[in-house]
Parts: C-alpha cells; structure tokens; sequence
C-alpha cells in the first residue's frame, strides 16, 4: 500500500526529469549545429556570436530558442528573410530525444554522462558527414582521447582485455587498467577493421570506397565502446548503407537522374545511353560516416544496455 501511494508521485518525479533532460537535450544541440556548421569551414565554435551568413545581422536571443525559434521565423532571417536550413531544428529536436533514450537507458549513473557525450560527438560527425562529406580531426582525435580517458573510470562492458590477461599473463591487472585495455583494443580492432573493408572494397571495385575519416571516427567508437561495440557498430552501419546505398542507386536511375549526360555520351558513340546512365548512377556515393554514426547510436541503446547486457549473463 505505502509503494502504491508514492507511485504517482515518483511518476511525477520522472516526468520531471525526463522534461529536464529533453529540455538540456535542445539546448546542447543548439550548440551543436554551431559546432555543424563552423568545424567544416575552419571557423572558431565561440566566436562570433549566431548570425545571418548573407546580411550577418546578429540573432537575437529570443530568436535563438531552440526549435521554437526557427518556428516563430517561420524558418527565415528576420532581417533579410534568407531561409534558415531545417537542419537546425531537426539536430536540436534530435539531441534532445536521444538524452532522453539515454536516461531511461542507463538512469541517473555515471555511464549516462559518458553516453551523452557520445551522443555529442555522434551526432556532429553524422550530420557534418551527410552534409559536407567529411569527419573533421577537430572532433574525432579529441572524441578519442576522451574515449580512452573515460575508460579509466567507466570501462566498456567489454571483457576481451580480461581474458587476454588471464590467458597470456595469468592474473588479472587493476580495473583502470583492463578499461584502459579494452579501449584501445577496441579503438584499433575498429579502425583496422574498417580499413582492412576499404583495401577490400578498393581491389573489388577498383576505386575507393571511404575515407581515413571513417577509420578515424571508429577509432573513437572503439575507444569508447570497446571490440565488440565497433564490431557491431560496423556490422550495422555496412548493411545499412548497403541496403539505402542499392536503394538510391536504383531510385535515382529510375527517376533518369543525369539522363542528359548519358544521351550526350550515346551521341559520341560511348555506349548505349541506358547503359551509361546505369554506369553513372552506380558510381554515386553515400557518406558511410552517417550510417556508422546511426549504427553506433543503436549499439549505445541495443547493445551496451544494462538490461540487455545482463540478460546475456545470465543465459
């Protein structure tokens, strides 16, 4: 009877909290699309304040409310009436629904805070990836060097370095050390893997497939979730973009996307122009970075669960 009598109350407790974690959840990603946008073009993340890139009227603060303010702008400058990309509310929104999948993930714990920093860094390289097609060093090696530091205090649920311990040296090093252990396990094991998939891709296909930007980004995902975290990030993240990859390829020749090009090629005697146009459209290119990012995301919420980590314990 006493439990039932506090339970509205302790559901009025976490409503709070989850209102409290969405809210810092928009405004942490306010700063984010900031990091989005300048990081690629080299600008400084501080200075200057929020502006109109054409007319480069300051935003005022009432106007820079997360999500709300794009909404009252009607997603235009109110100065010059530039549109102002979707892309802002969209990351704020988003920051926001995954802190709040983070605490009723992982509740109030110390694990919570390294997730949402991981989320953090997630989220500016996927978006960044999708529209600049690249990873900048600017937040990969720190988001390593951050991954390896936590490590310290909050290991990844990962028990690789433990067994390697036991199996080759016969005892088993002080926790710091085995989280230590298996981050940068899980920071190499990722990376190579992932390389080793490019040489692959690049001797099949006789051109390159990624980046070193994606080597780096797993390097961080590794160093944060450990070997069996980059290998599901990377099991996922391929088999989804191959999957949308196909699916894009195939839409795009549908739909006779550079149809005029092909046609002006089987004038030349190139080639038939279907044939052509199928050889241009298969050479289109979706950032993998994104889908790494989206796969990682899942692993954080499907993988690295509490729940779901003590249910494989005990079977």
């Amino acid at each position: 009877m006493a439990f039932l009598e506090r339970l509205p109350r302790l559901c009025h407790i976490q409503n709070v909290v989850i209102c409290f974690f969405f809210l810092f959840g928009i405004v942490i990603g306010s700063f984010l699309n900031v990091c989005i946008s300048r990081i690629p073009e080299g600008l400084s993340i501080v200075a200057p304040g929020s502006r109109c890139p054409r007319c480069l009227t300051p935003i005022k603060a009432y106007d820079n409310v997360p999500i709300f303010g794009w909404l009252w702008l009607r997603g235009k400058c109110r100065s010059c009436a530039l549109p102002i990309s979707p892309m802002y509310p969209t990351v704020e929104l988003l920051t926001g629904l995954l802190f709040v999948c983070c605490y009723l993930t992982f509740d109030i714990t110390q694990a919570t805070f390294k997730w949402l920093f991981f989320i953090c860094l997630i989220l500016i390289l996927t978006v960044t990836d999708l529209r600049a097609r690249m990873l900048p060093d600017a937040v990969t090696w720190p988001g390593f060097g951050i991954g390896i530091g936590l490590s310290l205090f909050l290991p990844p649920d990962d028990e690789l370095a433990f067994l390697l311990c036991v199996r080759l040296f016969h005892r088993v090093p002080p926790r710091p050390v085995l989280g230590l252990l298996d981050a940068l396990l899980g920071a190499v094991f990722g990376s190579l893997l992932l390389l080793a998939a490019a040489a692959l891709y690049k001797f099949v296909r006789k051109r390159d497939g990624m980046g070193l930007g994606d080597v780096k980004m797993m390097a961080m995902v590794g160093a944060f979730m450990g070997p069996r975290g980059a290998f599901f990030t990377i099991l996922l993240g391929t088999l989804f973009g191959s999957v949308v990859g196909l699916a894009v390829i195939v839409m795009l020749y549908l739909l006779r996307w550079k149809n005029d090009l092909a046609a002006r090629a089987a004038r030349r005697g190139l080639g038939k122009a279907r044939e052509l146009r199928w050889a241009i459209v298969s050479k289109y290119q979706l950032p993998l970075g994104t889908f790494l990012g989206a796969a990682a995301l899942l692993v954080v919420f499907f993988v690295e669960s509490p729940l779901l980590n003590l249910l494989q314990r005990w079977l």
